[in-house]
Parts: C-alpha cells; sequence; structure tokens
C-alpha cells in the first residue's frame, strides 16, 4: 500500500507550493483537488495543467486520486462542499454538479490518475423520498459511468454522514444498480467511524467494491469532523490491518482539509502515525 496526501488542506498555496511541501514531508502520492484553487476544472487552461504535471513530476509524486467532492468555486450558501448536489431539484442546477464532474472524469484521464471521488448524492430535499432519491442518483451516474468505462478511469462514490448514502453498506444497491465495471467506493474511514460502523468488518465486507481508502481521525463522540490520525480514538493499527488483510495495494489517502492553518505540521504528524503501519 501507498501514503499519499489530499491537497484540499492547502488551499491557502499555490499547487507547485503544495506538491514541494508533500513531497517533503515524505508521501509517495497526492489526491488533486479539482477545485479551487488547484483544479476547476471548468476554468483550467493547458498551461496550468502542464504545471501541475511538472509538479507532480519535480516532486516525484503520483496521483493517488483527484477529489471532485467539494465544489468551493461555486460557493453555494448552504454548503460550499456539498452543493450543488445530484439531488437539486432544480434541473439546471443539478447539471452543473453532473457537468463539474464530468468535466474532473476528462481532467482525471489528462493527467493519467487512477479514477476520481465524488459525493453520495447529497442531502435528500424536502418532498423527495429516500426511493427517488436512490433513482434520481443511479439514473445520473450511469450516463458518468459510462463516461469514465470509456475514458479508462474509474469514478469513485464517497459515503458521508447527513447525505443519500451515509454507510458504507448503503453503496451496494447503487453499485448493482448502475452495473458499471468503472464505479467503485472510496471507503472513508472516518466516515464509516462516524456511523457506528465496525470498521475491520466494513473494510472485509467492501473491499469486493473498495477502490480507494480515505483516511482521517475521529472523536469519541463519532461528531464529523476530521481529525490528525492519533489524536481521536480510530484503531488504525487495526484498520490497516484490516485493509492489509484484504490483499488491496493501493492508496491511502490521508484527508484533513480542516487544518489549512498548518497543512504542513497535520501532514507530518499523520505520516509519523500512518507510516509505521503500512511498511
Amino acid at each position: 500500500m501507498k501514503l499519499a496526501f489530499s491537497s484540499n488542506a492547502y488551499l491557502k498555496h499555490p499547487f507547485d507550493e503544495t506538491a514541494a511541501r508533500i513531497a517533503a514531508v515524505g508521501y509517495d502520492g497526492l489526491e488533486l483537488l479539482a477545485d479551487v484553487p488547484h483544479a476547476w476544472p471548468a476554468g483550467l487552461l493547458e498551461g496550468p495543467k502542464r504545471a501541475i504535471r511538472e509538479a507532480m513530476a519535480k516532486n516525484h509524486l503520483a496521483f493517488s486520486n483527484i477529489n471532485a467532492f467539494m465544489m468551493n468555486a461555486v460557493a453555494d450558501h448552504r454548503q460550499p462542499y456539498w452543493h450543488p448536489s445530484f439531488l437539486e431539484p432544480d434541473p439546471s442546477y443539478r447539471r452543473v454538479r453532473i457537468d463539474h464532474t464530468r468535466r474532473a472524469l476528462d481532467l482525471c484521464a489528462e493527467l493519467g490518475a487512477p479514477h476520481i471521488t465524488t459525493e453520495p448524492a447529497g442531502p435528500i430535499p424536502p418532498g423527495m423520498s429516500r426511493a427517488q432519491a436512490v433513482d434520481l442518483f443511479v439514473e445520473i451516474l450511469k450516463p458518468l459511468a459510462e463516461h469514465a468505462a470509456k475514458l479508462g478511469i474509474l469514478l469513485l462514490i464517497e459515503p458521508e454522514p447527513e447525505l443519500l448514502l451515509e454507510r458504507t453498506d448503503q453503496y451496494v444497491e447503487i453499485h448493482e444498480r448502475v452495473d458499471s465495471p468503472a464505479l467503485g467506493l472510496n471507503f472513508d474511514v472516518g466516515h464509516a467511524f462516524c456511523m457506528s460502523e465496525d470498521l475491520p468488518k466494513a473494510v472485509a465486507a467492501l473491499a469486493p467494491l473498495t477502490r480507494h481508502y480515505h483516511l482521517e481521525d475521529i472523536a469519541a463522540t463519532r461528531v464529523h469532523h476530521h481529525m490528525i490520525p492519533g489524536d481521536g480514538v480510530i484503531d488504525f493499527a487495526e484498520v490497516v490491518s484490516a485493509i492489509k488483510a484484504t490483499g488491496y495495494d493501493g492508496w491511502l489517502t490521508v484527508e484533513l482539509y480542516p487544518f489549512q492553518d498548518d497543512p504542513d505540521v497535520a501532514a507530518k504528524r499523520a505520516y509519523d502515525v500512518l507510516k509505521p503501519l503500512i511498511g
């Protein structure tokens, strides 16, 4: 397995500096934020794309993932990460999320990254039943998964508290109904802990569908707030051991976006906890 760090903790730094800082800590990979200020796909010209490739090569980093979950560039007043969602009542506004996801897939293929991650449909809007929300999400995902397949990359869904898919096992229905080899699960360990999932059991059960992991710690309250590994109560030795037991040999990406004021310290402390466990 390989350890990466997400650039979404470095929103106050340009990408070339971000890559250099992440590499200096010792990480082998970087998760690129498909958003401002690093790589908003809708406005990313060839020059900035070339600069991203050059920064990655200069710092001997590989892409672990393209994070298309966040949409800070839209600056929706309700929540800058979840909205616009795939379940927006206004079809035109919903289209903003769909088009962003398609552009992120294109960017992923251009940069040679393995996959993108996106939200699990967003919050269920008032007046929409859960069944209706699932049906809508499935129909939206089908052409996106088809596009990912044509590009030779993966589209990964990340369950999260308060959204349509909160638990990792809720992803299974979506996977079966979309029925595409280009669709997979992004298993966020912290999110699963927030939902009181038994982490080793969930890791084992979802292993056939999991294509990438996000790591962050969570407090004993199980409130959804990303913490540096070692500061919360998640047993990462147990989690990493469970992941190893599945035969997974891909990326484990640390995601600590709340630590924008001092991302270097957060990245280093997380690395010091996790690297010995990975080997």
